[in-house]
């Protein structure tokens, strides 16, 4: 009998709304959030608050894909929320072990 290969693993995905709700609760305690040099320099390149940041993910919805990070129990998500009006803002976030959030870049949706 040959080899029989075992069965691909089943990725596992997040529900985006299940990972929206957890973003959300995380975020509503500023000690869990993180800031990259990278996400300090566009948001003040961009003219975009860290209070506007931190709204985004304390009430965005997740936008684009969510994908697994560079680490076991990390998932990346971009985060978007309508600021100013009008125009919406994008938040990409590392949620870390479900504990934490790394808080990636902020940028602009639309082109200005």
């Amino acid at each position: 009998m040959p080899d029989a290969k075992p069965p691909k693993p089943v990725e596992f995905k997040p529900r985006p709304e299940a990972i929206r709700d957890r973003i959300h609760r995380l975020a509503a305690d500023t000690k869990n959030i993180a800031w990259s040099t990278h996400a300090l320099e566009r948001m003040a390149e961009r003219d975009v608050t860290d209070h506007v940041a931190v709204s985004v993910l304390r009430a965005g919805s997740p936008e684009g894909p969510i994908e697994p990070g560079n680490k076991p129990g990390e998932w990346r998500v971009k985060m978007v929320k309508e600021v100013r009006g009008r125009r919406e803002v994008g938040v990409v976030v590392i949620m870390i072990q479900n504990r934490r959030l790394f808080v990636k870049t902020v940028e602009w949706e639309d082109p200005k």
